[in-house]
């Protein structure tokens, strides 16, 4: 089945427009690796910041905050439900791979787990790079390898197993799980500077259901496709989901710790 990019972003966009305020609760767990994406960040007050991928505009918030009344912080996402949850921030709806920005008007860009999701992460990286500043900077963040992400790859591996392939192929949200692989990309994309560190995001769930849950919340064109399914074959999933979450049972629910990749690099 050949990639059409197109559709692909029609179901992310449906997905994510579903969705609506229910990210915005269930993507508060992750808030740690969302401080230490800031801190890498290295935001200072009066720089301008264009927060990419940014969903409710968590992170276009607290980058507000550290860039204060002399800066500027703007959340861009495709989803218009997304950002209609961030009423108070600077929005613009817009593909990450268009962006209608002009050049050299940012000095920092934050992408948080997104880069996976866009279809041609090169002509994402290219705009990206387009934006900023010759002294600007791009920090973002990707899931690591699936094997090191139970938080995510448990609900998609059970997925694979009892669902038939998807009817619109999926770029792999773990492609650039080795920090290795990531550094070819971005410096494909001209970018040097260009530093990765691991880190490790622990997320604890009280039952199984919470679990199951928490990734519909955030699942995007994962979860518009799930919502398609009978509600007889949504049910099997969740207990099979319930089932493989075993292995990361622990008094009181259930514990998973993932691997993230943080990265910071400069346009050449």
């Amino acid at each position: 089945m050949s990639f059409d990019p197109a559709q692909f972003k029609r179901l992310e966009r449906a997905g994510y427009n579903r969705i609506g305020p229910r990210y915005l609760a269930a993507a508060g767990a992750r808030g740690e690796l969302a401080a230490a994406l800031l801190d890498r960040a290295q935001l200072v007050p009066g720089q301008r910041v264009l927060d990419l991928a940014s969903g409710p505009g968590l992170l276009a918030r607290d980058a507000r905050e550290r860039v204060g009344a002399a800066g500027l912080a703007i959340a861009s996402d495709i989803s218009e439900g997304q950002l209609a949850c961030c009423p108070d921030l600077l929005r613009v709806a817009a593909d990450g791979e268009a962006l209608p920005f002009a050049s050299a008007s940012v000095d920092r860009v934050l992408c948080g787990l997104g880069l996976m999701f866009f279809p041609d992460e090169q002509a994402a990286l290219r705009e990206i790079r387009r934006v900023l500043r010759p002294d600007g900077l791009l920090a973002l963040s990707v899931w690591g390898p699936a094997a090191e992400v139970p938080l995510v790859e448990t609900a998609l591996s059970c997925m694979r197993r009892l669902l038939p392939p998807p009817k619109v192929v999926r770029p792999s949200i773990f492609r650039f799980g080795e920090a290795d692989e990531l550094a070819r990309r971005l410096a494909s994309a001209d970018y040097r500077a260009i530093e990765i560190q691991a880190y490790r995001l622990a997320v604890e769930f009280a039952d199984a259901a919470a679990y199951w849950q928490g990734f519909l919340d955030l699942a995007g064109g994962a979860a518009e496709s799930l919502s398609r399914l009978p509600a007889e074959k949504q049910a099997v999933i969740a207990v099979a989901v319930g089932e493989d979450l075993a292995p990361h049972a622990v008094a009181g629910g259930y514990r998973l710790s993932s691997t993230v990749l943080i990265a910071t690099a400069r346009p050449v």
